[in-house]
């Protein structure tokens, strides 16, 4: 019996293969990777020769205690019914978008399946993802304790309850687009000012990821951060007036609220 089978080898379930294989937290012999498009699995099979990799999403539940549905979420209850009885008395973690904990619940009771909602970012590809775990869950805490090293492999790891998932989904889901503009954008300023565009492109990621270090790292509220750069009379302060008279709070917020609403929608449109 291997520890954990992933289903779906795309960006996330490659993602949550690599960052398991690369760090040591689980060898290849606890590992079952499933995708039919095999293409996907080759590179990890040639790596790691000890994984056992299947395009049947049957027969790989049947050989693992854990699974991980890292499958897009329209697909999500195919591949449930393509397991069938494969899943009964396993621990099953959903990572689909708008699947709440009672759709999953009425999807799984069946198979005597336990169940478990995460939401991932893609960041987890460089060990620095942001992953919620949801509370709302069957796990025994055996099970509870082997998903957060799982994903602790991968970053860091919340707990929250599944009335927040929305917001998650928002929030550190879908937040590493709305980084990539800002880096973008900060990119193509710093080529407007003259710096050529490799050493830009080093600026600006490299700022901002100094910059979500020091808040993770600090007790300090970002508004006292922000502060502490922008000296009275200097270059900073005109900045940051100049993003706030452009909108640049609002958007932001905006953006997630949105963000959140069409988590709100798609996981009404599921349940039908």
């Amino acid at each position: 019996m291997r520890t954990i089978g992933i289903i779906g080898i795309g960006s996330m379930g490659g993602a949550i293969a690599r960052g398991l294989l690369e760090t040591g937290e689980l060898r290849p012999e606890e590992v079952a990777l499933c995708d039919r498009e095999m293409d996907r699995l080759e590179p990890f099979a040639t790596r790691w020769p000890a994984l056992a990799c299947y395009d049947q999403p049957d027969l790989m539940a049947e050989e693992c205690g854990m699974i991980i549905l890292a499958v897009k979420p329209y697909v999500l209850a195919g591949v449930v019914e393509a397991c069938g009885e494969s899943l009964e008395d396993k621990a099953v973690i959903s990572i689909a978008a708008g699947w709440t904990v009672p759709m999953l619940r009425h999807l799984l009771e069946r198979t005597g399946a336990r169940w478990l909602r995460v939401m991932p970012n893609t960041p987890a590809m460089v060990g620095e993802g942001m992953t919620a775990l949801c509370e709302d869950t069957s796990f025994t805490q055996k099970e509870l304790g082997l998903a957060r090293r799982v994903f602790n492999a991968l970053g860091r790891t919340v707990t929250l309850p599944e009335r927040l998932f929305d917001g998650v989904t928002a929030l550190s889901g879908s937040s590493p687009a709305y980084i990539y503009m800002l880096i973008e954008a900060m990119i193509d300023a710093g080529i407007r000012e003259g710096i050529p565009a490799p050493a830009a492109r080093e600026l600006a990621a490299q700022s901002v990821l100094g910059t979500a270090l020091m808040v993770l790292s600090s007790d300090k509220h970002p508004a006292e951060l922000r502060t502490a750069v922008c000296s009275p009379g200097g270059t900073t302060i005109d900045a940051v007036a100049v993003l706030e008279e452009k909108g640049f709070r609002h958007a932001v917020q905006e953006a997630v609220r949105v963000c959140a609403e069409k988590s709100r929608r798609m996981s009404e449109q599921n349940q039908h």
